[in-house]
């Protein structure tokens, strides 16, 4: 067991070192990309990462299928733009207010239907995905439907905007790498690869689903909120299970159950997205098509093509190694 426990725990690292390189990266690419409208690009891919982490702490290290990502980023961008809109509360407030709020509606939700399992569970979240999207689009006395509603920016500066992503990236993927070191990851583990199993060692599941659960909802209510204050508009398209396709996408495609994967894979596809566009929307046909021959055949998306070459390296330079070495003893 415990042998298990420092393989996965090794690996963990070694993610967790490359989401870390992918973030330095980031961090100094706006000294070679002034361009504001380049910059606007790399904030929304960061949002769209932001999802991505949050969905693939579900999907891909608890192994629960979710449908609404997207729907939860609309709803923490509508906390803070409403309370901002109706009540004047500062951003400083609405905000934090959008990561509660959408924990706690994480946490009643997964509570009903993270009882259920496979497509049933994937089709309630889907229904209160669509829910959501649809009231908040017919409720023109409160959110203004389908107009959306205007949002204060908290500063002027795209540059700023871009390294305020950033920081709450890094914070999220060190959140996430600290509870996957720890028994609650562990756990989630466990409910992945054998719900019944853990049940029967005595791992409360619907508990640590739960948990998932609200966890995954307060970070895509975070970068909803944070997206909303940088596009100063929330409407209701941002919950369309369209978003929730990409986001998917991203993770398919940049590793499941992974953290640099969550990185690389939104940053790739979304920026394809944008230079897709040239070619008329076909986005979610090319990416559909992307997603299915990952899924058929590079199951681990891109990090895990590069994780298992480096294995076959290393697993190639001991052999040569004890090799030479039992050459030299005979000799």
């Amino acid at each position: 067991m415990s042998t298990i426990r420092n393989l996965w725990s090794n690996r963990l690292r070694t993610d967790f070192r490359a989401a870390l390189a992918v973030l330095f990266v980031l961090a100094l690419l706006p000294l070679a990309v002034t361009n504001s409208y380049t910059l606007g690009i790399l904030i929304v891919s960061m949002y769209f990462a932001l999802l991505s982490l949050g969905w693939n702490l579900l999907a891909g290290f608890t192994g629960q299928f979710s449908l609404a990502p997207a729907a939860f980023a609309m709803l923490g961008a509508y906390v803070t733009a409403l309370l901002n809109y109706h009540w004047k509360v500062p951003l400083a407030i609405g905000i934090p207010a959008a990561i509660v709020v959408t924990a706690i509606v994480g946490w009643a939700l997964g509570r009903i239907a993270l009882r259920l399992k496979g497509p049933y569970l994937a089709l309630t979240t889907l229904s209160f995905a669509e829910i959501a999207r649809v009231v908040i689009g017919n409720s023109h006395e409160f959110t203004r439907g389908d107009q959306g509603l205007n949002v204060p920016t908290l500063m002027e500066s795209r540059l700023g905007y871009y390294y305020l992503f950033l920081a709450v990236l890094l914070l999220a993927v060190c959140g996430v790498y600290v509870l996957m070191n720890r028994r609650t990851g562990r756990f989630w583990l466990a409910i992945r690869d054998d719900e019944i199993g853990a049940e029967t060692r005595g791992i409360d599941v619907v508990r640590y689903k739960t948990l998932a659960f609200a966890i995954s909802c307060a970070i895509c209510g975070f970068a909803g909120s944070l997206y909303g204050t940088f596009s100063q508009l929330v409407s209701p398209e941002m919950g369309l299970l369209l978003q929730t396709g990409l986001v998917i996408s991203m993770v398919v495609i940049g590793g499941i159950g992974t953290l640099a994967g969550s990185l690389i894979g939104a940053l790739l596809v979304y920026l394809a997205s944008e230079w897709l566009r040239d070619f008329g929307n076909i986005q979610m046909i090319v990416f559909a098509i992307v997603v299915i021959i990952f899924a058929r055949f590079f199951r681990t998306g891109l990090w895990g093509m590069v994780t298992y070459w480096q294995g076959k390296s290393a697993h190639a330079r001991d052999a040569s190694a004890a090799a030479t070495k039992s050459a030299g003893e005979m000799s």
